[in-house]
């Protein structure tokens, strides 16, 4: 029988069972219980908010457009996001990108070639080569803040902060070098990390990622249940009971795919292993703002292109993320507690702001965008922040991909815990499957 495409609301939830309850409705939850109701398992799926999608959100333009205020991207070598996008019906488009964004600081462009660009190329070059070779053990206490300290020149000095801010959205004076570069290894490196063209950056959706979660969440109808707010698991000799804030379910199986530092708001009983409770402890979510500007068309490509850093505080990459077809879309983004700076403005002193900057390198016309759309996702109540979750200082080894090895009858996902690709969509996706296949053998093995 069809299922009914809308997720059930809070207040059809009560006291019931199935095989596998999977906690979270973002693109990890989603891939894991639609693997699973292929397979012919019963499965619920319990989100927080009134949402799906997680760190995936859409919104639709003024114009019509489909715009992206989470994670949106599709790197060179995301082949199963570029999969499930294509079986889904949607609409692939590679970026608009020149070969390197134009820095601003203050009212003068950085020239590529001059002394300010090649110094900050020789220091990302070292950072790179560091990541390959490994670090000492005192680099897990040294953090990118101290070690921005002794960079000579206030220009490339700050061009390296807003890089590593925008890169990973962490407060700089609480990530170790060491995590940095354990990252950048398994982010497949600073080239890879840092482009557009051939790099992680490389492709997006005309209907948005958005698209993706809300046509999962469709086929599942029902057993997505919004507004369940998981706030504790007991595993017992009758199975696991999940409670919510909107009743109780009896299952088999859990798979828990939310990020640590939220999954540390549920009570376990008994307690997880130490190792579990200390990566939900020693991490947290980054601080990002991500806003887009939309316009009826591009006009920025007759001057000089879409794609910007703009070192004046707050620090913020801009990228032009215009469709094939138009309208014109314009994406900031801004992170770490800079982003956090600007949850006192109101909408329109932001956009202001941020605007203001491009006028005399793009034209008059950027002041007056035909929708507006914006995003603070550290004010995410269910979310936390973005990208991903970061390790404090001294606790390098709690870092993407977080150990994903079953606990009893709770099984891990979430894009921290893909082999590949952690902290992208395309690592939500491969965690989501691996999890609901590890529960299908399971269920599968009297043992």
């Amino acid at each position: 029988m069809e299922q009914d495409p809308t997720p059930a609301p809070a207040e059809q939830a009560s006291t019931v069972g199935t095989t596998v309850v999977v906690v979270g409705a973002g693109l990890s939850g989603l891939i894991a219980a639609r693997e699973l109701m292929r397979n012919g398992i019963d499965v619920i799926v319990l989100e927080a908010a009134d949402r799906v999608g997680g760190r995936a959100m859409s919104e639709t333009t003024a114009l019509g457009s489909r715009v992206d205020l989470g994670g949106q991207w599709i790197g060179h070598d995301h082949h199963r996001i570029a999969a499930l996008a294509s079986e889904l019906g949607l609409t692939q488009f590679r970026m608009h990108t020149g070969r390197l964004p134009v820095v601003i600081d203050g009212h003068r462009r950085l020239s590529p070639a001059g002394p300010s660009m090649l110094l900050t190329a020789l220091l990302l070059v070292g950072i790179e080569l560091l990541s390959r070779i490994g670090t000492r053990e005192r680099w897990n206490t040294t953090t990118i803040a101290d070690w921005l300290r002794r960079v000579p020149g206030r220009s490339p000095r700050r061009l390296l902060e807003v890089i590593a801010l925008t890169s990973w959205t962490a407060d700089l004076d609480r990530l170790s070098i060491r995590s940095m570069t354990k990252m950048i290894r398994l982010q497949g490196g600073l080239a890879t990390m840092l482009s557009t063209s051939g790099g992680a950056q490389e492709s997006l959706l005309v209907e948005g990622a958005g698209a993706l979660v809300d046509k999962l969440a469709a086929e599942l109808g029902p057993r997505v249940r919004t507004g369940h707010r998981v706030t504790s698991i007991v595993r017992g000799d009758r199975g696991v009971t999940v409670a919510t804030t909107s009743g109780a379910v009896l299952a088999t199986k859990v798979i828990v795919t939310v990020a640590p530092p939220m999954a540390r708001r549920i009570t376990h009983e008994p307690a997880l292993p130490q190792a579990r409770v200390d990566v939900e402890q020693n991490s947290y979510m980054g601080s990002v703002y991500k806003a887009i500007a939309v316009y009826e068309r591009p006009f920025w490509r007759q001057r000089h292109g879409g794609e910007f850093l703009v070192l004046d505080k707050p620090g913020r990459a801009v990228f032009d993320t215009t469709p094939p077809d138009g309208p014109g879309h314009l994406c900031v983004l801004v992170a770490g507690p800079e982003a956090r700076s600007l949850d006192s403005l109101d909408g329109e002193a932001r956009r202001e702001a941020f605007l203001g900057a491009l006028v005399a390198h793009v034209g008059p016309e950027v002041l007056a965008p035909v929708s507006w759309h914006e995003k603070s996702w550290h004010l995410d109540e269910y979310v936390g922040g973005g990208y991903l979750a970061l390790p404090e200082p001294g606790t390098a080894e709690i870092i993407s991909p977080v150990s994903w090895a079953p606990y009893g009858d709770i099984h891990w996902a979430g894009t921290e815990t893909a082999g590949s690709h952690a902290g992208y969509l395309e690592g939500a996706i491969e965690s989501g499957a691996r999890a609901a296949f590890e529960v299908t053998e399971a269920l599968q093995d009297p043992r």
